[in-house]
């Protein structure tokens, strides 16, 4: 399978030397728990080498994100998609709002509530 251009990414950043300016894959740069992370390498077991960099030490984080954005409205579609044809299939309203299935209003019947009427059981009934 070919691997999907995400477009490149560049971190401004401040370390021991000074200030540092740095151009990666998109991939190889995320942001998890107030630390920006780069993938810096790999070791001996083939394990991803990330350099972590305190939020507060960035200035600036600059994304091209072309190709990312067209795969995430493809995968939105995808969602919504899937989403539309679980409603028509399930028997039951999930929360539409005004909005019906594709069936008419002729093809729903109005039904009553059933009564089921309870009788009291006798107390040798009861053990």
């Amino acid at each position: 399978m070919d691997d999907i251009e995400l477009g490149q990414a560049t971190i401004v950043y401040e370390d021991e030397d000074g200030v540092v300016e740095e151009t990666v894959d998109n991939e190889q740069l995320v942001y998890a728990r107030d630390h920006w992370m780069i993938k810096s390498g790999t070791d001996d077991e083939g394990n991803d080498l990330m350099q972590q960099i305190p939020a507060t030490r960035v200035y600036r984080v600059s994304r091209n994100v072309e190709r990312f954005e067209e795969e995430t409205q493809t995968m939105r579609h995808r969602v919504e998609t899937f989403a539309s044809d679980l409603r028509e299939r399930l028997p039951m309203d999930i929360g539409e709002g005004d909005r019906r299935s594709r069936r008419s209003r002729s093809d729903e019947r109005d039904e009553e509530p059933t009564t089921v009427p309870i009788e009291e059981a006798d107390s040798t009934d009861r053990a």
